[in-house]
């Protein structure tokens, strides 16, 4: 047990690669790691049901601090009781702090000290958020893991530029301590930034897992920088991060780099791509991606992926689903997405296997030839 409202629970490390498998403990049930948690933005995984993602096994999702802040406003959701009530979710929730979604999406922006003034990018109005304000939505959000407010870097950008960002980030944990409202109830993690330095990963890890805070994450990766790149900042962070907390490398999503994190000793991940790549017409298997939407599928009536046991692939054709596509209709980009979704929570579930037979370093090798 644990003095946090979310704990890790390790037990076993696989000999091939140092990957954990683990258990994370929230007020609204257990779910094991590593796990991959589908994203409902809106408080929706788009074109899903929470029963049909809670069904496949997901025991965590993630909302957006920035987009509920926006609409229908943290005020709302509190008054229906927090986002589990509001959208009937029996799992655990994660939100992000708004960070991300700030430097991605608003412009034109102006950071400061006090936080960020921004155009809203819905109707243009003016905006600020601040590490208090971010922890106001979120207390009122009510999700069982709520994550700091900071700043993530653009790639490339310079060292000085990074080293100020991380410095930032850092008073900006404190004053998301000082403002957390219901540290029994909701777990609040901390995230270390540093863009692609090694030293100022160093610097920013050494000073955000100096606070007692139940979880950490990586920020500030898997931001447009090649794949070595994206490999050698986990290689340097990771082992900075304690091992008896979750460890959450935010906005990673493909089945590679799902399985590189694992291997490195990651817990949690996030990403969109799941939902994205299905309603463009797109699913994932362990072959690469399909694009389902193509002519070539007009006449296949096997199903989307043979080695899948989904919904989708067991009950409809290529041929079907790409009618489906091309005729406009939602279903078949519903298809698709659920063929994802179960499709990355399913490897999460072949990797925690994998590491409970101490050979995750072998899966990992017939994964990529398997891609060719």
């Amino acid at each position: 047990m644990s003095n946090y409202p979310v704990w890790y629970e390790h037990i076993h490390t696989c000999a091939q690669t140092g990957a954990r498998l683990g258990k994370v403990h929230t007020p609204h049930g257990t779910f094991m790691t590593p796990a991959f948690m589908p994203v409902g933005t809106q408080a929706s995984v788009k074109g899903m049901s929470p029963e049909e993602v809670y069904g496949m096994g997901a025991g965590i999702m993630l909302s957006n601090t920035y987009h509920l802040w926006l609409r229908p406003g943290s005020d709302i959701v509190a008054k229906a009781g927090g986002l589990h009530k509001f959208m009937n979710w029996k799992g655990a929730i994660l939100t992000d702090s708004g960070g991300f979604q700030v430097f991605s999406l608003a412009k034109p922006k102006d950071v400061k000290e006090d936080g960020v003034k921004f155009s809203s990018h819905i109707d243009g109005r003016k905006l600020f958020l601040t590490p208090e304000i971010s922890m106001q939505v979120q207390n009122d959000l009510g999700a069982d893991i709520i994550m700091a407010f900071d700043e993530c870097c653009p790639y490339p950008c310079d060292h000085a530029y990074a080293d100020r960002s991380q410095a930032k980030t850092t008073r900006w944990l404190e004053r998301c301590i000082e403002a957390h409202k219901r540290p029994d109830e909701q777990a609040l993690f901390g995230i270390i930034q540093g863009s692609m330095y090694p030293d100022l990963r160093k610097k920013s890890a050494d000073a955000i897992t100096s606070f007692d805070l139940p979880g950490f994450a990586i920020g500030g990766i898997s931001v447009g920088e090649p794949k070595n790149l994206f490999l050698d900042m986990i290689d340097c962070t990771v082992p900075l991060m304690p091992e008896d907390k979750p460890r959450y490398l935010m906005g990673v999503g493909t089945p590679d780099y799902l399985i590189e994190g694992a291997c490195r000793g990651v817990d949690m991940f996030d990403c969109v791509l799941p939902t994205r790549m299905g309603r463009h017409g797109t699913i994932l298997t362990d072959y690469g991606k399909k694009i389902i939407r193509d002519k070539k599928f007009a006449e296949d009536f096997g199903p989307m992926d043979p080695d899948c046991n989904c919904y989708a692939c067991t009950n409809f054709t290529s041929a079907y689903v790409r009618h489906l596509i091309k005729a406009n209709e939602m279903f078949g980009l519903r298809l698709c997405t659920y063929h994802n979704i179960y499709f990355l929570l399913m490897l999460m579930d072949r990797i925690r296997q994998a590491i409970a037979e101490d050979r995750l370093g072998d899966f990992r090798k017939e994964f990529y030839e398997r891609l060719g």
